[in-house]
């Protein structure tokens, strides 16, 4: 049987390991672009997984002042699909991430 001591630096090793993994995970993520598209791509938005947003384009036919209201919400729009992309590669890495250390499925660690 292990002693006391060995027990908690095998465990606090186990949790420095998982540290450098959440790191590295959040890195990947961050380097991984998704695009959100509204009003059949006349708006779009290039996001990160990790949420940060890269870039915007706008197409020259909504740049009229009677289409303000229009492009906002079409803005919105390819805003809110960009983030539902960044979410769903960010869950399906963490998933990833989980596997591979040997997690069971559906096993939440704290921050994920």
């Amino acid at each position: 049987m292990k002693s006391m001591e060995e027990m908690l630096k095998a465990a606090q090793q186990a949790a420095e390991t998982i540290q450098k993994q959440m790191t590295e995970s959040q890195t990947k993520l961050d380097g991984i672009e998704v695009e959100g598209r509204a009003g059949g791509g006349l708006v779009t938005i290039r996001a990160s997984a990790k949420g940060r947003i890269i870039g915007v384009n706008i197409d020259d036919s909504l740049l009229k002042p009677e289409e303000k209201g229009i492009l906002e919400d079409l803005i919105a729009a390819a805003f809110n699909d960009a983030r539902a992309k960044a979410d769903e590669v960010a869950g399906q890495e963490m998933a990833r991430m989980q596997s591979g250390m040997g997690l069971p499925p559906g096993f939440k660690l704290p921050g994920m």
